[in-house]
């Protein structure tokens, strides 16, 4: 990064609280470009590499969108289907290739520790869009600048991560950067889906302060976001497993009335939000959906800049 040189961005733990910092404030910069009102080619010229081996909308979108408003352009894969994988080619192999192609690679894979593997392999910036039940950083960084943006900060505040806390690598990296801001959290889940305690125990070395319970309730009045996760079915050993806590959760006006809180989402959601928070005060996940893009402009250009000056 800018701030201290990083090339890639593979755990949101790669990033200090500076780093962070900086990056929201260039998203509020990219933010007219991102809604159309202003134009920007800072990086015409520039190619960013897409390894997409897990089904993506949102974030695959939203990062062809934002180099696209930067004036770039992408090129790659959006399934392992399409790509020579199946024709046995290896991991190293693909990134190696498209390294050669690209100025950056974004890449998405089901084994964790599949993005660290690839940025060790190439000479280009590496992002992760999605490690398995690891990491998934830039979620992490749009998250927190929604909560900017509509809570208007990202400290002092009390977070509710709801759902499953186990597999959701959204939850993984959003918990860690919370930490560095200091905000206190609740984590809502089934027994099964409890946060792993390798973050747990991370958490508690940096002393922020962590509340575990099955009962959503007990914390609504003192949330300011809820954090809502679906139940990943895809991550399931077992599907009977699945079966018996995939409905753990529903948050509807019922459940949200009288509070003041705003709920949020990394979406795609199942069936854990009804419909009728959509067009609510409490509903935050499709605006949050969009600040996906400033937040990935600011990382490219920042990354793809910054790359050319190390």
């Amino acid at each position: 990064m800018v701030v201290n040189h990083q090339k890639d961005i593979i755990s949101i733990k790669d990033l200090s609280k500076k780093d962070i910092d900086y990056i929201l404030k260039v998203a509020e910069k990219m933010e007219p470009i991102a809604r159309s009102k202003k134009r920007s080619t800072v990086l015409g010229g520039k190619m960013l590499g897409m390894l997409f081996y897990e089904p993506s909308t949102r974030t695959r979108i939203s990062f062809e969108t934002a180099m696209k408003r930067l004036g770039g352009s992408t090129i790659g894969f959006l399934e392992a289907g399409v790509s020579s994988a199946t024709k046995g080619e290896n991991l190293h192999d693909t990134a190696k290739i498209i390294s050669e192609y690209a100025d950056a690679i974004v890449i998405r894979h089901n084994m964790e520790g599949a993005a660290r593997y690839v940025a060790d392999s190439v000479d280009v910036p590496v992002i992760n869009a999605g490690d398995g039940a690891g990491q998934h950083p830039t979620q992490t960084l749009l998250d927190l600048y929604t909560m900017k943006r509509i809570v208007g900060k990202t400290k002092d505040l009390h977070v509710s991560l709801v759902g499953d806390l186990k597999y959701g690598r959204t939850v993984h990296s959003l918990a860690y950067a919370l930490a560095m801001f200091g905000v206190d959290m609740s984590f809502i889940s089934p027994r099964e889906l409890r946060m792993p305690k390798d973050v747990l125990h991370d958490l508690s070395k940096l002393g922020v302060s962590v509340e575990e319970t099955e009962n959503i309730n007990s914390v609504l009045d003192k949330s300011d976001v809820l954090y809502v996760t679906r139940i990943q079915k895809e991550r399931f050993p077992d599907p009977e497993e699945y079966s018996k806590i995939k409905d753990a959760y529903m948050i509807d006006l019922k459940l949200l009335k009288g509070t003041d809180l705003i709920v949020m989402h990394p979406l795609p959601r199942v069936n854990e939000i009804a419909y009728e928070v959509d067009n609510t005060p409490y509903g935050r996940y499709f605006e949050q959906a969009f600040y996906g893009v400033p937040v990935r402009m600011a990382i490219l250009d920042l990354l793809i800049k910054n790359s050319e000056e190390i």
